[in-house]
């Protein structure tokens, strides 16, 4: 058995293990090059587009594209297209829910190339970019929205959301008008910074804003964005002297809750220091980044890959939840660190989130989603739970539980988890840093045009295999993280003799490739147990977490628009203590099948694990939630018995963090 310190093990310096390059300002042939004076990333982003997902994520985002994603503004009332000001009406909703919406519409249209969702992307995105005012603001006239406090209409936040909608669509489409306009938006705010500085939501979210400074000052040059990044600097929450100085080591109350101890923000947090070290060079700025996950690990980090907030932190007890808004912006921070740092445990990190978290809060049709999730969740109904400030509906699954932000902002985790799998390295070449079915296309050094498919059933199996189509040959590297927990894993070219591959790094191949050739790699998925809350443990492999398959009725308490709302009740026992030896969990049975179109819903899980397991009749409900674990080991006089568990994303009711029997009783 690993502790979660061992299991989610930081490097000591974030210059240890890193992949940099001396050419890294040169960038690669059809990305996006740094522009001096920013700091130099470790990967290049690829333009929306570049990477197209295959297999089963592919389904993923088709069944989203026919779920809420699809038809959201269709019956929403916050996003109706003639009330909404970001489609330059009045009366409706004009602050964040529209850009949110967007971030995840324009990528899912665009990736799946759906004809009937690119149309209604642009009919979005167009109003903004065909209506920016004299002065160069953008966004809803102030003077017309509906705005539910006085200072949301001149409030920066919504627009540094919308900033990052336009850059999407620009890269997918090739709109040239979205790089003056943005250009000409950001000296609009320089020239404004003083008179309405950034306040509320955008004062602890700036860093959305220096993404896209980062990206139109690439691109135009303009010295004035540099000197805007600074100012912004001035206003902003000091999220490094928050986590250098962590005061929050528990379950916050409800006096604390406070802006920085909400999770979303906490979310977006995870990226800000390193994302400003792009224009301060300051090494402290690029190192937080470490002394953050390291406190947020020691106090909030849930089995799922996330930290707790419900919506404030709330500690690390299993039966606390986290916001799914906050899982999309987590994942998303893991995305741009990615890019920035090059350290691979932010790719095993990712992968942990968009495969366990994601899903989990999500119906498997994705016309439903929950506002909280909990790791031991056992009955999802409307009652008072042990949230830190959220209310009775929080973990339902329908339209809008608890609060609509989630039911705007959560469409962008799928798509640009996508997006983001492959990146160009600094040197010409191209990275995978996190696994899935997938394709790319790119320039690589010399200009030759690559093409990769990845064919692989990624989480569920660890067998890659990566197939290179090119225009001529060309010598380039092809650099392929491996996963933390990859104990023996190996890679090969052509079939030539397998080669190892060291877990928790980059493998870097360097070579002439031509038309045809092959990558094969191996990634070994045993099952293993890792250590959380109360010496609870919850069961893995690979980079899936496991939960007891809970019997679970869909309950429908009311109709919404083209959804409904529904409670979940559970239909078999839950009160369980694994019997196997934590540190060596032998006697288990895997059965694993292709994923199918929907492998996130429990009656389709495509891996079921048969454990032996003993119930605990002491271990109850408290607060219409399963009890805090007991210590652990335990023990019971009740017979074995065989359970069956799923991933963690298949299960909507489950219980993950498990007590566990003492040796002699297993």
């Amino acid at each position: 058995m690993i502790t979660r310190r061992q299991h989610f093990s930081l490097l000591a310096a974030s210059g240890a293990a890193l992949l940099h390059s001396s050419c890294a300002r040169t960038g690669a042939p059809g990305v996006t090059a740094t522009r001096s004076p920013l700091q130099p990333a470790a990967f290049l982003a690829l333009p929306l587009g570049a990477v197209k997902p295959r297999g089963w994520l592919r389904e993923q985002l088709q069944i989203q594209a026919s779920g809420l994603t699809g038809h959201l503004d269709e019956f929403w009332d916050s996003l109706d297209p003639s009330k909404s000001g970001w489609r330059g009406a009045t009366g409706g909703e004009s602050w964040e829910r529209g850009p949110y919406y967007l971030d995840g519409l324009v990528p899912l249209a665009f990736l799946l190339d759906d004809e009937r969702l690119i149309p209604k992307a642009k009919d979005w995105v167009s109003w903004t970019i065909e209506n920016q005012r004299p002065d160069g603001a953008i966004g809803p006239d102030p003077a017309k929205g509906k705005y539910a406090r006085d200072w949301q209409a001149t409030d920066w936040w919504p627009n540094m959301i919308m900033m990052k909608v336009l850059t999407q669509y620009a890269e997918a489409s090739g709109d040239a008008r979205v790089v003056p306009l943005l250009d000409r938006y950001l000296v609009h705010h320089l020239e404004n910074a003083e008179k309405i500085p950034l306040v509320e939501w955008a004062r602890v979210r700036w860093a959305e804003e220096l993404l896209t400074i980062a990206w139109v000052y690439n691109r135009t040059g303009n010295p004035r964005l540099l000197e805007l990044a600074r100012v912004l600097a001035t206003q902003s929450y000091d999220w490094k002297a928050h986590f250098a100085h962590f005061q929050f080591p528990g379950k916050v109350t409800k006096d604390q809750a406070k802006l920085p101890t909400h999770v979303v923000n906490n979310a977006m947090a995870l990226k800000t220091s390193a994302v400003y070290w792009q224009f301060s060079g300051d090494q402290s700025d690029r190192e937080s980044i470490y002394q953050l996950l390291r406190v947020m690990d020691a106090h909030h980090l849930m089995p799922n890959g996330v930290h707790s907030g419900d919506e404030h932190y709330a500690g690390n007890s299993p039966v606390q939840g986290t916001e799914l808004c906050a899982v999309v912006e987590a994942m998303y921070s893991y995305e741009v660190l990615l890019s920035l740092l090059g350290d691979p445990v932010f790719g095993d990190r990712l992968e942990r989130a968009a495969f366990n978290a994601l899903p989990a809060t999500l119906s498997g049709d994705m016309w439903t989603h929950q506002y909280d999730q909990q790791p031991n969740q056992i009955l999802c109904t409307r009652h008072p739970r042990q949230w830190t400030t959220n209310g009775p509906d929080s973990n339902l699954f329908g339209l809008e539980p608890n609060f609509g932000c989630c039911t705007a902002n959560y469409h962008q985790g799928w798509p640009k988890y996508v997006s983001h799998q492959w990146m160009a390295t600094p040197d010409g070449g191209l990275a995978a840093v996190a696994w899935g079915p997938s394709e790319v296309t790119a320039r690589v050094r010399g200009g030759a045009e690559l093409r990769i498919v990845e064919e692989t059933d990624y989480p569920f199996r660890g067998e890659v295999k990566l197939s290179l189509s090119l225009s001529e040959p060309a010598s380039f590297p092809l650099v392929l993280r491996i996963p933390a927990w990859a104990t023996g894993a190996t890679w090969r070219v052509n079939g030539d003799a397998a080669t190892s591959a060291e877990p928790g790094g980059f493998t870097r191949i360097e070579r002439q490739w031509k038309q045809g050739d092959r990558v094969d790699l191996q990634f070994p998925m045993a099952v293993r147990t890792t250590s959380w809350f109360s010496q609870s443990i919850a069961v893995e492999r690979g980079p899936l977490v496991f939960a007891l398959n809970v019997g679970t009725e869909w309950r429908k308490l009311r109709d919404a628009g083209m959804t409904a709302d529904f409670e979940l009740h559970p239909t078999t026992p839950w009160n369980y203590a694994l019997a196997l030896d934590p540190a060596d969990p032998k006697g288990v049975s895997i059965e694993v099948q292709d994923p199918g179109k929907m492998p996130f819903a429990a009656d389709s899980a495509p891996i079921r694990i048969a454990v032996a397991a003993r119930r605990l009749p002491g271990w109850e409900m408290e607060n219409a939630s399963a009890a805090p674990p007991p210590p652990s080991p335990v023990a019971t006089t009740a017979p074995a018995e065989q359970v069956t568990l799923i991933p963690y994303g298949s299960a909507k009711l489950r219980i993950t963090s498990f007590p566990w029997v003492k040796p002699e009783e297993g």
